[in-house]
Formats: C-alpha cells, sequence, structure tokens
C-alpha cells in the first residue's frame, strides 16, 4: 500500500472524492505540511492511502488538478493550498514527471507544487467522512455531489457506487 497526500480545496470535498475510488483503502482528512518553509504551517489536506496497482499515481493526481481550483492563484491559498505531499524521493520524481503531462490538460499554468511531507494532523471525529454523513446538507449538494458526477462520468470503471 501506498500513500500521497493531496491540498487544495476543502478537505472535506477531497476526502470524499478519494474514497469513492476502487483501489483507495483510506483517506485521511485534516491538516498537512511539509518540510519546505514556504509549506512549513498546515493547511487542509488529505493523505490517501492506494494500491497502485488498481489506481496508479498518475489517475490520482489527475483526478486531484480536476477537483480543485489546480490554476487558480486565490487569497485563500494559505488554507487551501495547492500541493502534492510526497513521502519519498521516488514518488516525487514520479509526480514530477505525472505534472509535466498534466499541465496538458489546462490552458492555464498549473499552480499545484509538490512538497515533502513533514507532518499531518487528523481532524475532529465529528468532520470524518463528512460527505457520507451529510450528503443531503447544502454544502454537499452544491460542492460535493457534481465533482463525484463529473468524475463518475470520467472514471466510471475505477469508481465505486454509493
Amino acid at each position: 500500500m501506498e500513500k500521497v497526500g493531496f491540498g487544495g480545496g476543502c478537505h472535506w470535498c477531497t476526502e470524499a472524492l478519494f474514497s469513492h475510488l476502487r483501489g483507495v483503502s483510506k483517506v485521511e482528512q485534516g491538516w498537512i505540511s511539509s518540510t519546505l518553509k514556504e509549506a512549513e504551517s498546515f493547511s487542509e489536506a488529505v493523505i490517501v492511502y492506494f494500491d497502485d496497482t488498481i489506481v496508479p499515481l498518475e489517475v490520482l493526481v489527475e483526478v486531484h488538478l480536476l477537483t480543485h481550483s489546480a490554476t487558480s492563484q486565490h487569497k485563500m491559498r494559505e488554507k487551501y493550498r495547492s500541493a502534492i505531499y510526497t513521502f519519498n524521493e521516488k514518488q516525487t520524481k514520479a509526480t514530477e514527471a505525472i505534472m509535466i503531462e498534466k499541465q496538458k490538460l489546462f490552458t492555464k499554468p498549473l499552480v499545484t507544487k509538490i512538497y515533502p511531507f513533514k507532518a499531518f494532523k487528523l481532524n475532529d471525529e465529528k468532520f470524518l467522512n463528512y460527505y457520507e454523513k451529510n450528503k443531503e446538507k447544502p454544502f454537499c449538494k452544491t460542492y460535493i455531489a457534481p465533482k463525484l458526477k463529473m468524475l463518475m462520468e470520467k472514471y466510471g470503471a475505477i469508481m465505486m457506487n454509493d
């Protein structure tokens, strides 16, 4: 089992999206930081545990980039850092190559950065699996459900049904 960290938008959204992919065994939702000074503060993120033979890192990175504002340098980037947190040098190199390839999917430059992982703080229990517990709430219907629908259309073969 491998793991990788993703930060971008709301960690409730990110958790829900990756939790619906086959090959993902666990998604931890909370705050993550890097060893690099520019990303040493904690920001909303998830750690995704996955089987690379079922869902490769390349697909996870693409899902991440397509489901948050990966080309927008907005004022909330400290809280919602657009990032991929890697756990070893091999994963860093692979992610760098994937990012070069995935830039072709976008007309604007990606702002997503690759950072070495430092630390993670799990969110409060009441917020974990937020989408699964609150599917009917306006936030979930407005922000998460449309992203899941898009993923089902694009990645139906690797999506788990509700």
